[in-house]
């Protein structure tokens, strides 16, 4: 048996590719940790996704940070669509979920390459404004990686009859 459960309504399940289509096309996602005594700590993250797997950067220190350190199971949700349909009383939506492992990346070569990862997603085409970025501002942060276990695909029971 999987650790992870299988999705109840599978009709509205989306493919692998359709999911990881979502992950390619969104620009931010909320990232579920467990946080201080327990608590869940939920925040919403710029990303990139990139062969399986996310990245993320974030400041050297804090909630984010520590939880990460105390336990390297994640969750990170994407909403594509949420389009409110108030006279049926329903949202036609398309979203994902992965569940993985995550930990601040400690090699140094490997947080710089996935930083101009990151740096190219959402300012593509401008390598020297990426390089001066980086120069002055990688050792004052940190990269982090998520290995996704498990995908799954949600699309709004309207879509999928469409």
């Amino acid at each position: 048996m999987s650790e992870f459960r299988d999705m109840r309504r599978k009709r509205q399940q989306l493919s692998e590719s359709e999911s990881i289509g979502i992950l390619q096309k969104a620009t931010s996602g909320t990232l579920a940790l467990l946080g201080d005594n327990g608590y869940p700590y939920a925040v919403p993250i710029s990303y990139v996704y990139h062969e399986g797997k996310m990245y993320f950067h974030s400041a050297l220190s804090g909630h984010k940070v520590d939880a990460i350190r105390q336990c390297d199971k994640a969750s990170f949700c994407v909403i594509e669509q949420d389009d409110v349909q108030p006279k049926k009383y329903t949202t036609f939506f398309r979203s994902v979920i992965a569940f993985g492992r995550i930990h601040v990346i400690e090699d140094e070569a490997e947080k710089l390459s996935t930083a101009r990862m990151l740096g190219n997603r959402y300012n593509p085409n401008d390598d020297e404004s990426l390089k001066k970025e980086i120069e002055s501002g990688l050792s004052r942060m940190l990269m982090i990686r998520f290995d996704i276990e498990h995908l799954t695909g949600k699309e709004a029971i309207e879509l999928v009859n469409r």
